[in-house]
């Protein structure tokens, strides 16, 4: 077998672990599901009548809010899920098992990269549920299938990238609680962006950061995608963002894993 075949061989042996544990302990995937649901059914049954009325086009109330802010939740879905992945990272770091891997005749990769795969999937589970349960409630979209795949495109990429800078986030935290807590902010962001109100809406400095800060093109490219709005020049910098992010993450992650002990 070549080299590559064997780092595949072992990552998929990774993946399975990683899998195992999300079966064995489902309390955090409930989590991760039941927070955006949560903050969607909130937002549209409480806040939704008087938000949606503000929006203007052709629905208004209730019906017109589902549709504005479902790509919002759908960030939200993953920003929580980074938190998932900070936590595991975290526990196999502070409970040593990373430092038997790393003594033992298999690709050094792979022990991230089991982790990455297994929380993409883990996330995705949650996207699928939060998108499923929005539909039920009424979200409608537009999208044709190629706009389907390219907005499913985008929260794949925006899930990699939010998961490999939470890999490196779970290496550097001293315990799992630390590890819970430091992903917070990417959970904070499509509050502060366009996820819920549009940024015209706010104070000049908040809109100033709302509209340049990465989760913001990321929303509007996907509110696009699904609901036909116009997208403009917002698909560049969300791929951009998600890219800088991601690569950030990565070499991130990868330094931290070589600098950590063996033993």
């Amino acid at each position: 077998m070549t080299t590559l075949s064997y780092a595949a061989k072992d990552s998929a042996t990774m993946l399975r672990r990683s899998l195992r544990h999300i079966v064995r302990y489902p309390s955090m995937t409930i989590t991760l599901i039941a927070l955006p649901l949560v903050f969607l059914l909130l937002f549209v049954y409480v806040f939704g009548g008087t938000l949606g009325s503000g929006l203007g086009g052709e629905s208004v109330g209730r019906a017109a809010y589902i549709n504005y802010v479902t790509p919002g939740i759908l960030l939200l879905a993953i920003a929580g899920g980074a938190t998932g992945t900070a936590v595991s990272v975290a526990t196999d770091m502070t409970e040593g098992i990373v430092a038997r891997f790393r003594t033992m005749r298999i690709s050094q990769s792979s022990v991230l990269t089991g982790h990455v795969l297994g929380s993409m999937i883990q996330t995705a589970l949650c996207v699928v549920v939060v998108l499923g349960v929005a539909l039920a409630i009424g979200f409608r979209p537009t999208a044709g299938p190629l706009e389907w795949v390219a907005a499913l495109g985008l929260l794949a990429l925006i899930t990699l990238a939010l998961t490999w800078i939470s890999v490196a986030l779970g290496m550097i935290s001293k315990s799992v609680e630390t590890a819970s807590n430091l992903p917070t902010p990417f959970a904070l962001l499509p509050f502060l962006g366009s996820g819920f109100v549009p940024t015209d809406s706010m104070p000049t400095v908040l809109r100033w950061f709302a509209e340049y800060q990465p989760f913001t093109p990321i929303i509007e490219t996907l509110r696009g995608l699904l609901l036909g709005s116009a997208i403009g020049s917002s698909a560049v910098v969300a791929i951009g963002w998600s890219f800088a992010i991601g690569l950030a993450g990565f070499f991130w992650a990868r330094a931290l894993f070589r600098k950590s002990p063996a033993v």
